[in-house]
């Protein structure tokens, strides 16, 4: 019972770093409601600069997703700037699931183990098949997200482009995670007896 309220808590840890990540699409979020779209995604490209930055000094180095979705969000948001079109900046949520979704795929191939796994492996324990399946399924959870985005984008107004953007990613992605951890509670492999041995 006590692996499987340390599992939880490792997720929840996951839970608030997702948060924080979703911290440059909070003040899009503002920065549009108060102004305009293109003054939201110059906010937005300030903010990840500076959550990157941030994590650079908290704790000395930052991972490499974040870095491109930096380089994702200076390069789509910069031409939303300079060509005046927003188009551009409405694709960079799907650019970045699918490139997402590309690599989680790829660590199915690549290496010894999944993506997921090298992530979660020092909190949780988990027998390799399940692996393969949690890996995959974020797989399959980015595919779809980018084929939502779209969905809202050329079937939407901007605002509800925005809202979706805020509130329905980071909804599906809390659902998703939350899923996740039930069906880890089921499979978390057992503690031995040498494990719960006290001195061990």
């Amino acid at each position: 019972m006590i692996r499987v309220f340390d599992e939880l808590g490792a997720h929840s840890d996951g839970t608030m770093k997702l948060l924080f990540d979703f911290f440059p699409i909070l003040l899009f979020f503002i920065a549009y409601k108060v102004f305009d779209i293109y003054v939201a995604t110059a906010v937005a490209i300030v903010a990840s600069v500076a959550q990157v930055g941030w994590t650079r000094w908290r704790h000395g180095k930052v991972e490499n997703m974040h870095l491109i979705t930096l380089a994702l969000i200076v390069v789509l948001g910069g031409a939303t700037l300079f060509l005046q079109d927003e188009m551009f900046i409405k694709w960079k949520p799907t650019v970045v699931n699918w490139l997402f979704a590309v690599v989680f795929l790829g660590s199915q191939f690549i290496g010894k183990k999944p993506i997921l796994q090298r992530m979660l492996a020092q909190n949780v324990t988990l027998p390799a098949d399940i692996w393969s399946r949690l890996n995959l399924s974020w797989v399959l959870f980015f595919t779809v997200l980018g084929i939502v985005n779209l969905y809202v984008v050329y079937n939407f107004d901007t605002d509800t482009w925005v809202n979706f953007k805020l509130f329905g990613m980071l909804g599906l992605t809390v659902v998703f995670i939350l899923g996740q951890a039930v069906y880890l509670t089921k499979h978390v492999k057992p503690e031995t007896d040498n494990d719960s041995a006290p001195g061990r």
